[in-house]
């Protein structure tokens, strides 16, 4: 064991590994509670996300101990949860089936581009300050869904401007009768006056959270989520009742409806049966991509050059190497298959957790911290029967939070200069009032192209920026032509 995770070379201990990889695991744990909430919402069983979560989870973490030999464990992200429910089902009107097919062609593709090395060419092509907008934004949009979702922002309604979605008496519940009334008009927001119990709740518990954040005490998250949980029972909020048919027995049951279905007729294979909704899908595909990459790279490099795992004959290897021969080379090939794997598992879009930063933090160097944090992350099999138990109330902070914290991206903005804040600032907040990260992408590069433009720095523009921006161009006019 030593010898094989290289424990004396990255000057680490067995004792050191175990206990950091049981960091990480307490860090991450919140996870699997919150990735039903969110994809729930369109229609797939709550369950089998919930079993299709830790099945991932456990492939790509394992996959990432025994072949890049690093600390750093993969789940479904939260931005890319997001993304899933709210931009793709929701706001682009793919079923749940179509959006794991897009899913597992994200992966595929990422899989294509990395083992070619064409993930290298689109990081050196694409703008810091556009990639530091879309981490940023991506953190506005995901704290803007935790707002709602508490009940922090209230919406008043004009019935007279909504009486119809697509056509058709719209009669839906939740976050995509938000979606629709926020697309229709007819709305305006406001503070809550918090005198609704889910209300309270979800405030006592990001108030929670941020005392135990802010005493930086292991596995913040996991706590708030079951301190909540808890709270939630005397003021009504959280049922103690669970559902029949919700056994470990049943959750596999329902998992056995969703393995599978990216691939099947009504996924991949109904996809792209028109060329409006085979273009959207594209977009899509690229945009999702994008998003993935940058999130991988931004964590493996942010947590990894600061604590010494990667070597600087690592990073040297990954710019300028052909071969698969560098850590980071070996953890970017593990994200693209893991989120191939997730598609059709049935889950969204896996990513490096930046949780991992608490393993390192801990004494984590190497791959077999990982193997316990997996080992962690299936012992969550357990609690399937508890998933509906949960309220949203009590994932709600936890969104907020990390939505919050994924904002710290835009520090790395020069919001002075025109030049950067014009394109950032439609990259980031196009995502949030768009209700699209896929927008928000389009609009930032189209923007930083036309100030490039206004200023005469053509050559400024990289062929890969110019060519996706063309991609994001042609969707936007077959819409206007709809």
């Amino acid at each position: 064991m030593s010898n094989f995770f290289k424990l004396s070379e990255n000057k680490t201990t067995i004792r050191r590994e175990i206990l950091a990889g049981i960091t990480t695991f307490v860090s991450m744990a919140y996870i699997f509670f919150l990735n039903p909430q969110i994809l729930g919402q369109t229609g797939i069983p709550t369950q089998a996300v919930f079993l299709a979560a830790i099945l991932v989870a456990v492939f790509g973490t394992l996959f990432m101990g025994l072949f890049a030999n690093v600390p750093f464990a993969l789940a479904p992200g939260i931005g890319m949860q997001a993304y899933f429910t709210y931009t793709i089902v929701f706001g682009f009107g793919f079923t749940w089936q179509q959006a794991l097919a897009i899913v597992f062609l994200v992966g595929v593709v990422d899989i294509v581009i990395t083992l070619t090395h064409g993930r290298r060419a689109i990081v050196k092509g694409i703008p810091n300050e556009l990639k530091a907008a879309i981490g940023g934004g991506i953190g506005l949009f995901v704290t803007y869904i935790g707002l709602k979702n508490a009940g922090f922002i209230n919406f008043i309604v004009d019935p007279e401007n909504i009486k119809t979605l697509n056509g058709q008496p719209f009669t839906g519940k939740g976050a995509d009768k938000i979606h629709a009334i926020l697309a229709n008009g007819g709305v305006t927001p406001e503070l809550s006056k918090f005198n609704d119990p889910s209300v309270l709740l979800a405030l006592i518990g990001f108030i929670i959270l941020i005392v135990l954040v802010m005493r930086k005490i292991p596995g913040a998250f996991l706590i708030t989520l079951v301190a909540t949980t808890l709270i939630g029972i005397p003021m009504g909020v959280t049922s103690t009742h669970i559902q029949p048919g919700t056994s470990i027995g049943s959750a596999f049951d329902s998992l056995g409806h969703v393995f599978g279905q990216a691939l099947g007729a009504n996924g991949i294979g109904s996809l792209f049966t028109d060329w409006h909704q085979a273009s959207l899908a594209i977009i899509t595909i690229f945009a999702m991509g994008l998003t993935g990459l940058f999130d991988a790279i931004g964590t493996l490099i942010g947590i990894g050059n600061q604590t010494g795992i990667f070597s600087q004959a690592d990073t040297k290897a990954f710019e300028s190497d052909t071969g698969i021969n560098s850590k980071m080379d070996r953890a970017l090939v593990v994200d693209t298959f893991t989120t191939a794997f997730a598609g059709i598992a049935g889950t969204s879009n896996t990513t490096t957790f930046i949780e991992s930063a608490t393993g390192v933090a801990a004494g984590a160097r190497t791959g077999l911290a990982n193997i316990v944090t997996a080992i962690g992350f299936a012992l969550m099999i357990v609690f399937a029967p508890l998933v509906g138990v949960v309220p949203s109330a009590a994932t709600s902070p936890l969104l907020i939070l990390v939505g919050i914290m994924m904002m710290g991206e835009f520090k790395k903005i020069s919001w002075q200069n025109l030049e950067v804040t014009i394109p950032a600032f439609f990259t980031s907040v196009f995502m949030a009032f768009s209700y699209s990260i896929s927008y928000g992408i389009a609009a930032g590069f189209i923007m930083f192209i036309i100030v490039k433009l206004a200023l005469g720095k053509f050559k400024e523009l990289s062929p890969v920026l110019l060519i996706i921006s063309a991609f994001f161009l042609i969707n936007f006019i077959v819409l206007a032509l709809m």
